[in-house]
C-alpha cells in the first residue's frame, strides 16, 4: 500500500524522540495546504502514516518537525534562540503507489534526513 511515514531519533541521547509535533503540508502551484498534524509516540514514530493509500498523490510535500520544545525539554545548556527550532523538509513524491519513509536523525546542533524503507 502507498504510504508516507516518518520517525524521529534523538542521536544525542541515543533514543527515539517522543513528543515531537509534525505537520504535513502539500505544496501545489506555490500554495500550501496543511494535510495533517501529529505528535511522535514513545517509539519516535507517528501512530499512523502521514499519508496512505489513495490519499498519496504525486507532488511536493513539506514535513515540518517542530523540534524546539523537545530540545528545550531534553537538552541542557542550549542558547536562545535555538540553533534548530522548526525543521522543514521538502520532498517530492513521484510514485503515487510508492512507499516513502523519511526519518529525521536529530541533535541540538544538526540533523539528517534520508529516504528510508
Amino acid at each position: 500500500m502507498a504510504r508516507l511515514s516518518t520517525h524521529v531519533l534523538d542521536i544525542a541521547r541515543g533514543r527515539p524522540a517522543a513528543g515531537v509535533a509534525i505537520e504535513l503540508t502539500a505544496v501545489r502551484a506555490g500554495q500550501r495546504r496543511l494535510l495533517t498534524s501529529t505528535i511522535t509516540n514513545a517509539d519516535g514514530r507517528t501512530d499512523a502514516p502521514l499519508l496512505a493509500g489513495d490519499r498519496l498523490d504525486v507532488g511536493v510535500y513539506e514535513l515540518t518537525f517542530r523540534v524546539g520544545e523537545y530540545l528545550r525539554l531534553h537538552a541542557s545548556d542550549l542558547a536562545e534562540p535555538l540553533f534548530l527550532d522548526d525543521i522543514v523538509v521538502r520532498v517530492g513524491l513521484a510514485d503515487a503507489t510508492g512507499t516513502y519513509h523519511v526519518p529525521l536523525l536529530l541533535s541540538p546542533h544538526g540533523y539528517s534526513v534520508y529516504r528510508g524503507s
